[in-house]
């Protein structure tokens, strides 16, 4: 029997019967919006959260069997006129982590669609399932420990997304990923970005992977823990720095963190998710500093943190993944029923969301 959250027709955004592919994702148009009332469906975040649902599907109906008329993953993409033009199988578990979808709108909507992307590179969460649970949450260990980018996994999802953008020069390329699968695409998207390619990214629930002191309900409290820890991160870097490195290197490091500055990917973080809801305090916390006098400290600190210099002071290599210099932040301040609900993919298409968006360029 077919679990609701997988059919379209009951869980899918099905009130988008046409989608609006020039709406512009700004912060200060999303404010102009809500000014002047008016109901915008967030057309484009809710076709990347479907086309990661169609993911987590194609996983499903692979595990339980469900070929042909009895699949239901090809909904979630043939509803917004993608087609799904390869899967990407990991090579240890043969489960589907991601699949690359084209867009081939209907010759009648073809005029509407020129801000639509040709293609869409989606990648999957953890699926806590027998055929899944051992390879997924292995990788989510080397995600903690800063190893993502050394598994086949990654190395699968790389080679994809480069095939795509070396084959179709100059197309218009989306990643999409939730959860550890926002992991995959941050950390794609961050290569990519180092071979000269910026790629729009959408990011639900991202992981962080710090102490979640956004919890702490007491401001001061918080913004106490918050200080401590830039001031130890920036103490514990200009240490190491200055036992293993020369001024040069520490040059090349700072200008690669500036060269990722120049991207900007979406975040979608829910406050009541402790796996990604530290990336508001992480990006607040910057201003707050400045506006202190300590912008030198915090600069340092949000270059590092203190896992990534332990893991490099004990010679691993380490690439933490959500040291983001610049991001849109869309936080879904909605009530949210519980835990699973906070993290999960489907709130992302849903219509009547109480959004907060910010903007944060790093300098």
């Amino acid at each position: 029997m077919a679990v609701e959250r997988d059919v379209f027709g009951i869980s899918g955004p099905t009130y988008l019967k046409s989608v609006d592919w020039y709406y512009i994702w700004t912060c200060a148009l999303l404010l102009a919006i809500a000014r002047m009332n008016l109901n915008c469906k967030h057309n484009r975040r809710s076709v990347a959260a479907s086309l990661v649902q169609a993911v987590y599907v194609l996983e499903r109906d692979r595990q339980l069997n469900r070929q042909s008329v009895e699949a239901l993953a090809p909904s979630w993409w043939e509803f917004f006129h993608f087609e799904l033009i390869r899967k990407l199988v990991d090579d240890a578990d043969m489960s589907i982590f991601g699949a690359i979808f084209e867009f081939k709108p209907p010759s009648s909507e073809e005029a509407s669609a020129v801000n639509a992307p040709r293609f869409v590179v989606a990648f999957r969460g953890t699926i806590t399932e027998r055929d899944t649970i051992s390879r997924d949450l292995s990788l989510d260990l080397h995600l903690v420990q800063n190893g993502l980018h050394r598994t086949s996994r990654f190395t699968i999802a790389m080679q994809a997304v480069q095939n795509v953008a070396s084959v179709f020069p100059g197309s218009t390329i989306w990643l999409a990923g939730h959860s550890l699968g926002a992991g995959m695409a941050i950390l794609t998207g961050r290569n990519m970005v180092k071979k000269g390619v910026f790629l729009e990214s959408f990011l639900f629930n991202p992981p962080f992977v710090a102490a979640p002191i956004e919890r702490i309900r007491d401001e001061r409290v918080k913004h106490g823990f918050r200080i401590a820890r830039s001031v130890i991160t920036a103490g514990l870097t200009i240490a190491m720095k200055g036992k293993t490195e020369g001024n040069s290197q520490r040059s090349v490091a700072e200008e690669s963190f500036s060269i990722l500055s120049s991207w900007t990917p979406y975040l979608y973080v829910n406050p009541g998710d402790h796996i990604c809801s530290e990336y508001i305090g992480y990006f607040q916390h910057r201003k707050n500093m400045e506006d202190l006098g300590a912008g030198f400290i915090e600069k340092l600190a949000t270059q590092n943190s203190i896992g990534d210099l332990l893991f490099k002071a004990l010679g691993w290599e380490s690439e933490p993944l959500h040291l983001l210099p610049s991001a849109d932040l869309i936080v879904n301040v909605s009530p949210s029923p519980d835990f699973k609900y906070a993290h999960g993919i489907s709130q992302w298409w849903q219509p009547e969301l109480n959004l907060q968006c910010s903007k944060y360029r790093y300098e």
